[in-house]
């Protein structure tokens, strides 16, 4: 017997009840900032040059660069601040030209330098911002996690500057918002503060808040950051996980010597371990993988050119020694 509409003991399909698909909410895109060719020039100076970056929903994402590579004016764009004047932004899938009132409502922002009222209180800043959201965190929360409670009645104008810095964070995090943008967030900041703010930083992703975060601290973006993309010149030049860019380095451990006269780098290629010399400021720079198999033979070879050793020390490869052998110019370079 013939079975009807094909399926096994099914009523034929109701037409009434069959869902439109235009009607059927289509699924949140992993994706919550998206930039696709962003280009941005001041007069003859290009800041950003057709950079592309996808930052994923609940990441801690970290833009890398020396001071002039586009970071700030990148994240400046992505805030909705700036226009750019070539490529396409979207965030959390929508864009500045449809929807920005909207956007705005699900943004913390906390720029490099934050201009506040210096004559109102911690207390009343934190208050007043959290007024310009339909929904946020209690102030009271917010200022405790910043550890500003106690400068709760202290007048902004006689803050020192990494209290200042503090309060832009809460600020930010004022109107509850899904996507943090911090600018350099930690610059000025004591050990301690420092410390503090990172911790702010992973409780919010661990809550399922994005982050994208400038810096130019190489600790920093290894300790916070899932990915991380190595900005030079407005472009992208390295983009991966700190494991995996440290990685690519092929040496777990660093040297950094100096000598006069100079050791010639072909010597210094020769050693054993060593892949890739190159300059470091007055320094030479050798990625290796074992200390114990290129240090004693770099010193042998000191002593037998007749050299002075000036300096020696060697640490565990960084993001900022992948910068250097990349471009040859250090990340907190001016």
């Amino acid at each position: 017997m013939p079975i009807p509409n094909g399926r096994c003991g099914a009523a034929p399909l109701d037409p009434a009840m069959t869902p439109d698909p235009a009607l059927t909410p289509a699924p949140a895109s992993p994706t919550a900032i998206r930039c696709h060719g962003l280009v941005k020039r001041y007069a003859d100076v290009v800041a950003v040059n057709g950079l592309d970056l996808a930052v994923l929903r609940g990441e801690c994402f970290g833009l890398l660069g020396p001071n002039g590579a586009g970071k700030t004016t990148t994240i400046e764009i992505l805030e909705g601040l700036t226009e750019p004047d070539a490529g396409e932004v979207e965030i959390l899938g929508s864009t500045w030209t449809r929807n920005a009132k909207e956007l705005r409502e699900r943004l913390g922002i906390s720029l490099q330098e934050t201009q506040l009222n210096e004559k109102l209180t911690v207390g009343e800043t934190v208050l007043l911002f959290r007024s310009f959201y339909k929904n946020g965190r209690d102030p009271e929360d917010v200022m405790a996690r910043l550890s500003l409670d106690e400068k709760r009645d202290a007048r902004v104008g006689k803050l020192s500057g990494g209290q200042k810095q503090r309060l832009a964070v809460a600020c930010a995090l004022a109107g509850d918002p899904e996507v943090l943008f911090l600018d350099e967030p930690t610059t000025g900041l004591d050990p301690q503060s420092r410390l503090e703010l990172w911790h702010q930083v992973m409780d919010f992703r661990a809550g399922g808040g994005t982050v994208l975060l400038t810096t130019h601290y190489m600790d920093e973006a290894e300790r916070l950051c899932d990915r991380v993309a190595i900005v030079d010149r407005g472009k992208v030049i390295a983009l991966g996980t700190p494991v995996e860019l440290i990685s690519s380095l092929h040496a777990a451990n660093v040297i950094e010597f100096a000598s006069e006269p100079e050791i010639g780098e072909a010597d210094l290629r020769a050693l054993p371990g060593v892949a890739e010399p190159h300059r470091r400021g007055p320094n030479w720079s050798l990625p290796v993988n074992s200390l114990a198999e290129t240090v004693p033979p770099l010193l042998a070879l000191v002593e037998r050119s007749g050299a002075r050793l000036v300096n020696l020390s060697t640490h565990r490869a960084t993001l900022e020694d992948l910068f250097v052998s990349l471009t040859g110019r250090a990340l907190r370079e001016d």
